[in-house]
């Protein structure tokens, strides 16, 4: 076969999977257009981002001229930097609204989206970022920032997650989801739960719970008790409790009769409101010793407790934390961690972390049901993670074997719409395993890679890899570099008389993008460390002390993988990552 009609084949089979949208727009003022669509049987839309412009607001009408979503998205004036798939549906007219300036972007009529939108059956999700990383979770595209309602179930892990659908810098907020069988592998699902008309979905929590009982039938709409599973309950369902984000922060729940595949928003939303600009992200436990349901809500710099016997009807219990801890920032994301006799609250908080940015504290002291007391000194901020790139960190509801397992989102509000990706923005960090520590008379929270990862490490191999585990054996104070031929390098130092360990990537690469980027982390260890276990992949290095008193977790953006690693007073041991099952 010649060239010229294998070339006019591979047209023919691109034409039939995608077509250009060839729309004239109905132009209606210097900002204002709509777009008819004419999608000849094709499932999506694909529509073109060009991220230096502002959001353009669309609503979208169906064939009865009714609004059935609202999207922002940054449509491209005169370059498309990437694409995004809108799934068509009943969508018939596409009403939009820019916010250029004519003087400077010009004619509505010229802006290069009309050419460059496209209707197609499939949208591709192959990898296209160097910077993607191996083996930590990741949206296929787009947006995302908070790990939202957890869970585990029938073997499954369940990981929501606050994702913008429609280009890859915060907006349009909708929870993705994402399942894994083992804590490392992920698969994407379709959208969880999507806006509706009290607003965006903010972030928020999941339960597992028993068949609830009603008067006229298993259902949620009626129940008048709602309860943990006790056991091998068939017919136990999933509540997801959120945010809904609109012209006010107001309390929602959905429920799943599917394992969290799909939802059902309850018809008597929103179930808790309230007098406050910042009031939101609710973390629902069970209490066992009252035999009540308790969430914690985050409310400007305090949260605030609440009971329920069915998660529909809510009584205030109390508010803590005003004269706690750090208050440079709002408050955001808590969570109660039960360890016994111990509680902790976990307690993210942006701006104000240690190096600017946002950061996870947390306060350990008692819960009764009703009030959390804290037994922390008022003016002590204990942080979780020392690194710039730890936030929204909470844990999956109902993990196996007691453990509670943890996940952070891995960047940092001061940069992380700017980093040096566009296909997708932003991954969680590893999950890591809780518990308690005590050093001094004083309680602190310890974090340890989760035991999955085990099943990552791989052959032992001399140099570092973009994705490897490496183990350090240190005797008293040591220095490890991790390097590259750019002259690009990590250095990390352990100090074993200050009991300190520290993270300079001023010259790990690629450092333009942000002013707040380039920085030295230090964190106390409390105690000796006698061995370290670095995690890198593409982007990242965590450092956890093998023990879990100590955890720093940074981005890193090299030109090329740090293949050089020296190690002066330690030993260390290199394995690649199995980043494949």
């Amino acid at each position: 076969m010649n060239m010229k009609k294998w070339l006019m084949m591979l047209m023919a089979v691109m034409t039939g999977a995608m077509t250009q949208a060839q729309t004239t727009p109905m132009v209606l003022g210097d900002n204002h257009a709509m777009m008819r669509l004419q999608n000849q049987g094709k499932k999506y839309l694909l529509l073109p981002v060009q991220e230096k412009e502002e959001n353009a607001h669309i609503a979208v009408l169906d064939s009865k001229n009714e609004m059935v979503k609202r999207l922002n998205v940054r449509l491209a004036v005169d370059k498309a930097d990437y694409y995004v798939p809108f799934e068509i549906g009943k969508a018939q007219l596409l009403d939009i609204t820019f916010q250029n300036d004519r003087r400077t972007t010009g004619a509505i009529k010229d802006f290069i989206c009309w050419k460059e939108m496209k209707y197609s059956d499939t949208f591709d999700t192959a990898n296209r970022e160097r910077f993607r990383p191996l083996y930590h979770h990741t949206p296929e595209y787009g947006w995302m920032n908070d790990p939202n309602g957890m869970f585990y179930k029938d073997g499954v892990w369940h990981l929501y997650y606050q994702y913008n659908p429609y280009g890859s810098q915060w907006e349009n907020m909708t929870w993705g989801h994402s399942t894994s069988s083992d804590l490392v592998h992920w698969q994407a699902q379709p959208l969880a739960i999507e806006s509706d008309w009290l607003g965006a979905i903010f972030s928020g929590s999941a339960i597992v719970i028993a068949p609830p009982t009603a008067p006229e039938g298993a259902s949620i709409e009626n129940a008048t008790t709602i309860v943990p599973p006790s056991g091998g309950e068939e017919g136990a369902m999933v509540i997801a409790m959120y945010t809904s984000a609109g012209s006010a922060q107001t309390q929602s729940i959905a429920y799943s009769a599917d394992g969290g595949r799909t939802f059902t928003k309850y018809a008597g939303n929103p179930v808790i409101t309230y007098n406050a600009p910042d009031f939101r992200d609710p973390k629902v436990f069970w209490h066992e010793q009252t035999k009540r349901w308790i969430v914690v809500l985050a409310v400007g710099q305090e949260v605030q407790f609440y009971s329920s016997a069915n998660l529909k009807e809510w009584k205030y219990e109390s508010s803590f934390g005003r004269e706690y801890g750090n208050h440079d920032g709002v408050w955001e994301c808590p969570d109660m961690l039960c360890f016994g006799e111990k509680w902790v609250l976990l307690l993210n908080i942006n701006p104000g972390g240690p190096f600017g940015g946002s950061a996870t504290q947390y306060f350990v002291g008692q819960y009764d049901g009703h009030k959390f007391v804290c037994e922390d000194s008022p003016s002590e901020t204990k942080w979780m993670d020392y690194g710039k790139d730890h936030y929204a960190t909470v844990t999956f509801h109902n993990a196996p074997e007691g453990r509670i397992v943890a996940l952070p989102w891995m960047s940092n509000w001061q940069y992380a719409n700017q980093v040096p990706t566009q296909q997708f923005r932003s991954a969680n960090g590893l999950p890591r395993d809780l518990g308690l520590k005590t050093v001094g008379g004083e309680t602190y929270l310890t974090s340890t890679p989760s035991k999955e990862l085990l099943a990552l490490r791989g052959k032992k191999v001399k140099q570092p890899t973009e994705a490897c585990e490496i183990v350090v054996d240190v005797k008293g104070s040591a220095v490890i570099t991790l390097s590259n031929a750019k002259g690009e390098q990590v250095t990390m130092r352990y100090d074993a008389q200050k009991l300190t360990f520290s993270m300079d990537r001023t010259k790990s690469g690629d450092v333009s993008f942000s002013e707040a980027f380039p920085c030295e982390t230090v964190a106390p260890t409390y105690g000796t460390i006698r061995q370290l276990r670095l995690f890198i992949d593409r982007c990242s290095i965590e450092a956890f002390d093998a023990e879990g008193k100590m955890v720093m977790t940074n981005l890193v953006f090299p030109s090329e993988p740090y293949n050089n690693i020296k190690v002066k007073g330690g030993k260390a041991s290199v394995y690649e990552v199995k980043s494949e099952k």
